[in-house]
């Protein structure tokens, strides 16, 4: 695709990665196959050659509007579109340069702005969000009516389980606890770190370590997402000089954008080594345990039906790797059959606060297709997709982790 980008744009690191990624395009649609939005609405805009187009318009000196802004918006990150694309075209990365700089442009409406503040400044806080989401269950007999609809979003509380002792295990791995999942989901590193101890594995979670970043980041504050990867870094950094064989990522929302710490920080003269090398050590959950003798967990599915969702960012983001699917099969359980297993489930991170009608209906579709087989339970590999999925799934939804422990393999009533 030729491009003209803007002389105060075109010398910029951001002009200069568009016009890379924009020149790799060749219009020929094949992205548009795999995108959710487009299969949903069927407009041009609202699938990535249409994204794309706008975006070159606007480094092209065309002024945004607030339509440009809304397809935009409608974008879910899923990045299936460069699965498909002949090219290797890096939507992803022009998405996020093509936000940021529509939003300077275009001022959003207070309730907009309003929202996307507390985003940033409270879910990206694991603190500040364990006291809100503490305040809204003690609310939660109150959400009726028109509230009703934040009571389905709200999960139920966790009993928290022990991690396990430490021992005299010669492996070492770290763990990245994020901000949500340890209020939300807080087992879920701890079943992580009883299943590798098994396996002669410690698994530590560093606490200054927090959100990755990515919220940040898919919200146009990519500055405010380096700080955080920075943050992480120092964080880590200390455990990786002591011979940390690895980041342990049981979050792939959270691991998508780790694993891209390198190429964001790739132009800072004092984090880019030590962010490559913190983007060459971080590996999902599930490829560490495809590495390992997992013969001593035994057979403990016993044949139990199980409907699993591989996340888009499991998916799709490069470095990650999904090994789901046959852990469990191992392990004894019978994986249903999902039609389109590629599409989103509608949560992408704020997508279903910010966008809550069409990232419904992609859950609608998504739960369809995971409850045709009628399984006993719905298994993912992250947060997000977790919590969407339960407020409407009717059945329990986990992270597939939990299914590896005996006394958890048994699926609760929803």
């Amino acid at each position: 695709m030729q491009t003209s980008i803007i002389p105060q744009l075109r010398d910029t690191a951001d002009g200069q990665e568009a016009d890379r990624i924009l020149r790799a395009c060749t219009h020929c649609g094949f992205c548009t196959a795999t995108c959710p939005t487009y299969q949903l609405v069927g407009d041009e805009r609202d699938g990535p050659r249409g994204r794309i187009y706008m975006i070159k318009q606007v480094l092209e000196g065309e002024e945004p509007t607030e339509k440009t802004q809304r397809h935009l918006d409608r974008c879910l990150t899923c990045r299936a579109c460069e699965t498909t694309c002949p090219s290797g075209v890096e939507y992803a990365k022009l998405a996020d340069i093509g936000r940021e700089l529509v939003d300077q442009k275009v001022q959003r409406p207070l309730p907009q702005r309003v929202v996307r503040w507390l985003l940033r400044h409270i879910v990206a806080y694991r603190n500040r969000f364990g006291f809100v989401f503490a305040l809204g269950h003690f609310f939660k007999p109150l959400l009726v009516g028109p509230l009703a609809p934040l009571r389905q979003k709200m999960p139920p509380k966790q009993e928290r389980i022990d991690w396990p002792q430490a021992d005299n295990t010669q492996r070492t791995m770290l763990v990245h606890d994020g901000c949500v999942q340890p209020v939300a989901a807080p087992n879920t590193n701890a079943h992580a770190a009883r299943i590798l101890s098994k396996l002669g594995v410690r698994l530590i979670a560093p606490k200054a370590s927090g959100c990755c970043g990515a919220l940040s980041q898919h919200l146009s504050h990519r500055e405010e997402a380096l700080d955080f990867a920075r943050a992480n870094i120092d964080a880590w950094w200390p455990h990786i000089e002591a011979g940390a064989e690895a980041i342990v990522i049981t979050a792939s929302g959270c691991g998508a954008s780790v694993a891209e710490y390198g190429y964001m920080l790739r132009n800072d003269p004092v984090y880019a080594d030590k962010a490559a090398r913190v983007s060459e050590l971080t590996r999902d959950l599930s490829d560490v345990l495809a590495q390992e003798d997992l013969t001593s967990l035994g057979d403990i599915g016993d044949g139990r039906k199980v409907a699993y969702h591989p996340p888009c960012t499991l998916q799709n983001a490069p470095g990650l790797h999904d090994n789901v699917a046959e852990i469990l099969t191992q392990a004894g359980y019978q994986l249903t059959h999902v039609q389109d297993p590629h599409l989103c489930c509608g949560s992408a991170g704020t997508y279903s606060i910010l966008q809550p009608t069409m990232a419904n209906e992609l859950r609608d579709n998504k739960l369809a297709s995971l409850n045709a087989g009628a399984p006993d339970v719905i298994v993912t590999a992250n947060i997000g997709c977790q919590l969407h999925l339960e407020a409407a799934a009717g059945i329990p939804v986990r992270h597939w982790i939990e299914l590896l422990e005996p006394r958890m393999a048994q699926p609760a009533a929803a």
